[in-house]
């Protein structure tokens, strides 16, 4: 089996692996079944939307009689990139059941509001027109109705003070954004939490991160930067992740704190915007 290590790797691999599960007469179901494994999973393996762990691999080589084929390809899948930037976070964010998430300078997608949403969209380059920024504004608002469920996903936001600080769209867009954040946090559909400038440096500061847990799958980690974004769900990076979220929430406010800061913020903004 020849993979590459390119942005077909995945596929390649999924490919290989049905071409395997169907030669052996078996369904997915059935192998789930001998690979302690979930159907769901494999069903995504195969069609090259997730990578198994390397206890997987091994129990996929040992049910399919394959020699550690399966295994000794998993270094080719590691980091991969994803399309348009951001479109596989976005189906799994769809998908999450718990959301915890770290943002640096901007208000998180899935939080924003109409005109700040807006504001960003129009500061980018190359410019946008109005007709572009509507249409993204669809896609980032929509994004916002996983918040219609009153539990599911659980979703934790911490943000950098600087998230607060910056000016995107004017005072008025400001205090609507950060009242609209008070609101989600104090009816607990959003535990927000505040990294202020005074903790200093800390585990999260050089990147946006967002962490993801499924029902019936591994859990991954996203990593946005400038035009680029990457889905991380080797399960040594995403403990990793995992370990530095614990390590940044620890130097962050209390829920109450921060939204005691958060509307504080948003008074000077409505005193400004008067």
């Amino acid at each position: 089996m020849a993979i590459e290590d390119n942005p077909q790797s995945r596929e390649r691999y999924g490919e290989e692996l049905r071409s395997r599960r169907e030669a052996a007469g078996l369904t997915q179901e059935e192998l789930s079944q001998r690979a302690i494994m979930t159907r769901t999973h494999i069903a995504h393996i195969e069609a090259g939307r997730r990578r198994p762990s390397a206890d997987d691999a091994r129990r996929l080589d040992q049910v399919l009689g394959t020699g550690g084929i399966f295994e000794r390809f998993l270094p080719t899948l590691d980091g991969r990139k994803v399309a348009e930037h951001f479109e596989a976070a976005k189906e799994m964010e769809q998908q999450a059941s718990v959301i915890r998430q770290y943002a640096a300078t901007l208000v998180p997608g899935v939080l924003q509001t109409e005109a700040y949403a807006r504001a960003v969209f129009q500061s980018g380059f190359p410019p946008k027109t109005d007709e572009e920024c509507d249409k993204a504004l669809v896609t980032r608002l929509g994004r916002a109705r996983i918040l219609d469920d009153p539990k599911s996903p659980v979703m934790w936001t911490m943000l950098d003070e600087a998230v607060l600080r910056r000016h995107v769209g004017g005072p008025a867009a400001m205090a609507h954004q950060l009242r609209h954040i008070a609101e989600l946090g104090d009816r607990r559909r959003v535990r927000v939490h505040v990294l202020p400038f005074g903790a200093g440096a800390h585990a999260l500061l050089e990147s946006m991160v967002s962490l993801m847990w499924f029902e019936d799958l591994p859990p991954v980690v996203y990593v946005e930067g400038w035009n680029t974004g990457k889905v991380l769900d080797l399960p040594s990076v995403v403990q990793q992740g995992m370990a530095a979220y614990d390590l940044a929430l620890g130097d962050a406010l209390s829920h109450r704190r921060s939204l005691a800061l958060i509307r504080s913020v948003a008074e000077e903004y409505e005193r400004e915007a008067q």
